[in-house]
């Protein structure tokens, strides 16, 4: 995950703003590795010399110390109060590099935007911060199969009283919708009939629920995840969050997933994580320990990285 929020734009533009789900950090990062990317076609970027697949992981089970890049989006990855790594994708990967011989975990929290960039300058040795996995970013990066598929939902007064549940729903009835700055969630809308007059943007899902609680708009529209977080305050009691569901544009769904990026060149690591991320996700051992990040059973998924590597 992001808080900033998820990054996936319908049609790929790059949007102002990053986050979770636009394209900029990927995008950015080849730019800091010397290539010119383009939204299409963009060749892969190796930075870290590996042949035959790689040496890394070998590398680490010597070491005996994986470094985590990580950025402090809850629930997919933070630092608590009390120095301590926390959040679904740190639990995860502990759970997966301990089962490849890797025992210790040492954090480098980095703003969101630099987490591929830091990858490439050998900060540390893999990005654990759910990050969506698309077309520009696998240019960059060579991903792990996602872990969890994102949700969106929406954030509406206690009670639902306008009884919106789809961004169709928005459009029919012209409420005033909000969202945040560059977040999908507005393409999503506009391209089921919600004017682009009617829906306002803001910094987060926390000024969002400000806005609704003081009439400014009937509706935020955000990815269930960061939603589940922000409510947890408990600070805003007249706002609820609608089931979460998979947004739909002219009748297809608009899926996407997270997971874990590694450096182009290290298949042999990334095979061996996504080995035992497959054996949890079979197990429903994965499920077990996200659950308590608020990753549940509606964000499991089938989807792989290289059906993702292609939107």
């Amino acid at each position: 995950m992001a808080p900033p929020q998820e990054n996936r734009m319908i049609n790929r533009k790059l949007a102002g703003g990053i986050r979770r789900r636009t394209l900029l950090a990927g995008v950015a990062a080849l730019g800091a590795a010397g290539v010119t990317a383009a939204g299409t076609g963009c060749s892969r970027v190796d930075v870290s010399g590996a042949t035959g697949g790689g040496h890394q992981l070998e590398d680490l089970r010597k070491k005996g110390t994986v470094r985590m890049g990580i950025a402090s989006e809850p629930p997919y990855a933070s630092i608590n109060s009390k120095g301590e790594l926390t959040g679904e994708a740190p639990a995860v990967a502990k759970t997966i590099f301990r089962r490849l011989g890797v025992k210790n975990f040492e954090p480098v929290p980095v703003e969101f935007g630099a987490l591929v960039p830091g990858l490439h300058s050998f900060q540390y040795d893999v990005i654990v911060a759910g990050m969506f996995i698309n077309k520009a970013r696998c240019a960059a990066v060579l991903f792990s199969d996602p872990d969890y598929e994102s949700k969106d939902a929406f954030l509406v007064l206690k009670g639902n009283p306008k009884n919106i549940r789809s961004y169709a729903d928005i459009a029919k009835g012209n409420y005033r919708m909000g969202s945040g700055i560059g977040y999908a969630e507005i393409d999503y809308a506009v391209g089921n009939g919600v004017k682009k007059s009617s829906i306002q943007t803001y910094g987060d899902q926390i000024a969002g629920m400000e806005a609704l609680e003081a009439g400014r708009i009937d509706v935020f529209a955000g990815t269930a995840l960061t939603m589940i977080e922000a409510l947890k305050t408990g600070a805003h009691p007249k706002v609820s969050m609608t089931a979460p569901f998979t947004p739909e544009v002219d009748g297809k769904p608009q899926r996407d997933g997270g997971g874990y990026g590694f450096r182009i060149g290290e298949t042999k690591l990334r095979d061996a994580f996504n080995r035992e991320l497959h054996k949890m996700k079979k197990s429903g051992e994965l499920l077990r320990i996200a659950r308590p990040y608020g990753f549940t059973k509606e964000f499991q998924t089938d989807l792989t990285a290289k059906e993702l590597c292609k939107k």
